[in-house]
Order: C-alpha cells, then sequence, then structure tokens
C-alpha cells in the first residue's frame, strides 16, 4: 500500500452483525423476547421504542431472520414474536453484552 493509497473498509463479520442487531432498540426487542415477552405492546412498554420505530425494528429483524411472528388473533389480528434459530443464537451475545453492561457501563435509568 502506497502513502498516497487510502484504505479501503475491512471485510468484517462484526459489521456485518451490527447491520442486523446494531440498533439500540433491535438489542432491546431482543432482550425482551428472550425473557418471554412476545406482544408488541408489551415490547414497547418495556424498551420504551416509540411505536413506528419498534414497528420498523421488528420488520427488520423478522426479514433479518432472526424473529418471526406468529397469529395469535384473527379479530382484531395480532400476532406474538418469537426467535428463530437465529435469534436463539445470539442469546450467549446479549447475557455477555448484559454481564459487560453490568461491570463496566454506567447505569442508566432507561433500558
Amino acid at each position: 500500500m502506497g502513502k498516497d493509497t487510502e484504505p479501503t473498509p475491512r471485510v468484517c463479520s462484526i459489521a456485518d452483525a451490527l447491520d442486523v442487531v446494531g440498533d439500540r432498540y433491535a438489542l432491546l426487542i431482543l432482550r425482551e423476547i428472550g425473557f418471554g415477552v412476545r406482544r408488541f405492546s408489551d415490547i414497547r412498554g418495556r424498551t420504551g421504542a416509540p411505536r413506528d420505530t419498534l414497528t420498523n425494528r421488528l420488520r427488520d429483524l423478522e426479514t433479518a431472520g432472526v424473529i418471526e411472528r406468529r397469529r395469535y388473533s384473527e379479530h382484531p389480528p395480532r400476532d406474538e414474536y418469537y426467535f428463530t434459530a437465529a435469534g436463539e443464537a445470539i442469546t450467549p451475545v446479549l447475557g455477555a453484552l448484559r454481564e459487560w453492561g453490568e461491570r463496566f457501563a454506567p447505569r442508566s435509568s432507561d433500558g
């Protein structure tokens, strides 16, 4: 690499993972589903996510194959959210992030 050559972005699985789950609300949604919270209003209440943000993050996580929706009521239509195999596989990462936060992150009142 010459001294006038710009470095190229590194190909990185961490960056790829962050594209899927690297948003605050995405991680909080996964936390709640991991705790067994399945319904939109309950997830919203426990994460503090604005309605539109929560709708978009749930859709993104479903599109990425991390969660799936299951209908529990037809009238009115209502869904619950569950981990897929990919969602289950991220739970140790969430646990490690929680442990790191308990040890090193300043305590916040939200989340």
